[in-house]
């Protein structure tokens, strides 16, 4: 009995060392503990990223995912009319003319498959341990979420050339065509998303309503701007730059001239570029938003945004400088 009692401690000091000899080959193999923690950052990556879907209820009977196996055959016109015009068109929207439309069961059943991948996905990730997940786990809830991309794409892809019809009644002097396509593009892949073909509609209905929509947005909130911004800059025009200013003396105009292009410097490069070219203080005539926006490869709403801060910061340079109460002195 003694010598029973004696050896148990023996035992488990030896089951001891063996569980720290583990632990420290584990703390000690470096490519583990790298393997570890990617796979421990693929996790946190993974159950945070939302997967949203429309639900359906055809989702949860049994032969759900039979109607999502098959495809239903293509009609017989394997390609799109190209329209008259297509000449005066770039290459880019020439081409989506070629893209064939989709039949109404050929929309149903991508609509119907990108959403049930999404469900299938959603479910099989909610199943999961956030702490145990499974790289083969894992990789099998992005794989449904890629066939469902595939989906999301043709079903994008198919409808583009709705958006250019639609930006044609939209196009105006102040908002070019595309960025009107690039915005009605954006309102398309959201349309997508939360389009609910359960209720038999078709497609370009609603993406039709969305676009315009947005569209409309769009342009009300150019009014606003070109309001809100015009008469700053029509007032500055109207002064020309390079004339003396009357009743001044030739060092009085040359103080405020150098006063000026102390002012310009304190600009930042791009600002300053702006108000030089835009007022013509470089000697060529005045380019507008449209033309500063194609050589700086930025829309004219970004041109217009920097030239407003740029004006800002010169009347608080102006007003420290008191420059009105200058003149008005010389005056």
């Amino acid at each position: 009995m003694i010598a029973l009692l004696e050896t148990r401690p023996r035992s488990g000091g030896r089951s001891g060392a063996k569980s720290a000899g583990r632990a420290a080959r584990r703390q000690a193999d470096p490519e583990r503990r790298e393997r570890l923690d990617r796979l421990r950052e693929r996790r946190q990556a993974f159950f945070a990223t939302r997967i949203d879907y429309v639900p359906c209820r055809q989702f949860l009977l049994p032969g759900a995912e039979k109607a999502v196996a098959v495809p239903p055959a293509p009609p017989a016109t394997t390609s799109g009319r190209v329209p008259e015009d297509a000449g005066r068109l770039s290459s880019y929207l020439a081409g989506l003319y070629r893209t064939r439309l989709l039949s109404k069961e050929e929309e149903q059943y991508h609509f119907r498959r990108l959403n049930w991948l999404k469900f299938r996905a959603a479910t099989e990730r909610g199943r999961l341990d956030e702490r145990r997940a499974t790289a083969r786990q894992m990789d099998h809830v992005e794989g449904l979420l890629r066939d469902a991309e595939r989906s999301r794409e043709i079903l994008v892809t198919a409808n583009l050339r709705l958006v250019v019809s639609i930006a044609k009644k939209f196009v105006n002097a102040d908002d070019s065509f595309d960025e009107l396509v690039a915005e009605g593009n954006v309102a398309l892949m959201r349309s997508v998303d939360k389009f609910d073909f359960a209720l038999g509609n078709r497609f370009s209905t609603y993406a039709t309503y969305a676009i315009q929509r947005h569209f409309f947005r769009i342009s009300h909130r150019s009014r606003q701007q070109r309001k809100r911004f015009a008469p700053a800059d029509e007032s500055l025009r109207a002064v020309p730059a390079a004339d003396p200013v009357e009743g001044c003396s030739q060092a009085q105009v040359a103080h405020l001239t150098g006063l000026f292009s102390r002012f310009l410097d304190a600009l930042e490069p791009r600002e300053r570029d702006i108000v030089v070219a835009r007022f013509g203080f470089d000697g060529r005539p005045p380019r507008t938003f449209r033309e500063l926006g194609a050589e700086l490869g930025v829309c004219k709403e970004r041109i217009r945004q920097i030239q407003t801060r740029a004006m800002e910061k010169l009347r608080g340079m102006a007003a420290d400088a008191r420059l009105e109460q200058t003149v008005g002195n010389w005056l």
